[in-house]
This record gives C-alpha cells, sequence and structure tokens, in this order.
C-alpha cells in the first residue's frame, strides 16, 4: 500500500534485484508504468519488475511493454515463478 516513488525509494535504498507487484484491483493499468517511471528517475531502471494477482491476459501486452519482466496470474504454479524470477535476474545480471 505505498505509493510507486515510495516503493522505487525503497527499491533502490535496498538495493533488490526485483520489485514484486501484487494487483488485485486493476491498480497494474496505472501504477505500474508510474513505477517503472520512477524507478528509472531515480537511477533504478536495471530492477525488474515483476506482476502477479488478477490480471486480465489481455493486459500483459501492455504491462510488457512498460517494461514488466514478466506477468504471474491466477493459478501461476509458485516454484515455476521463482524459477523464472530466478532465470531473469540471471539473464540481467549477464547482460543476455
Amino acid at each position: 500500500f505505498e505509493t510507486p516513488a515510495e516503493v522505487a525509494r525503497a527499491a533502490i535504498e535496498n538495493d533488490v534485484h526485483v520489485v514484486g507487484v501484487s494487483s488485485q484491483a486493476a491498480g497494474h493499468k496505472t501504477l505500474v508504468p508510474q513505477l517503472i517511471e520512477e524507478l528509472a528517475k531515480a537511477g533504478g531502471s536495471d530492477i525488474l519488475v515483476v506482476c502477479g494477482g488478477v490480471i486480465p491476459p489481455q493486459d500483459y501486452p501492455a504491462l510488457e511493454e512498460v517494461g514488466v519482466a514478466a506477468v504471474f496470474g491466477p493459478g501461476t504454479n509458485i516454484p515455476a515463478a521463482a524459477e523464472r524470477v530466478i532465470d531473469l535476474i540471471r539473464a540481467a545480471r549477464t547482460g543476455s
């Protein structure tokens, strides 16, 4: 329940690799692009953003266009999602 600017600041201050956003009420359409913008403004464009929750599949492409690294919808297999996030971190660190 933080603003995009607060999340971006905390992510940078804590030197995280990934920010996970859980959306239950369509906040992903406005808050996630704002978060990515705030991360970029604060020098954290290398921080990955992933989303999960009740996100309609038709919204996935728009999220990916603004820079979301992965979207995990309802019913996502948790170990598979964790493996995907680890793969994304590895790829980001090696530049591939």
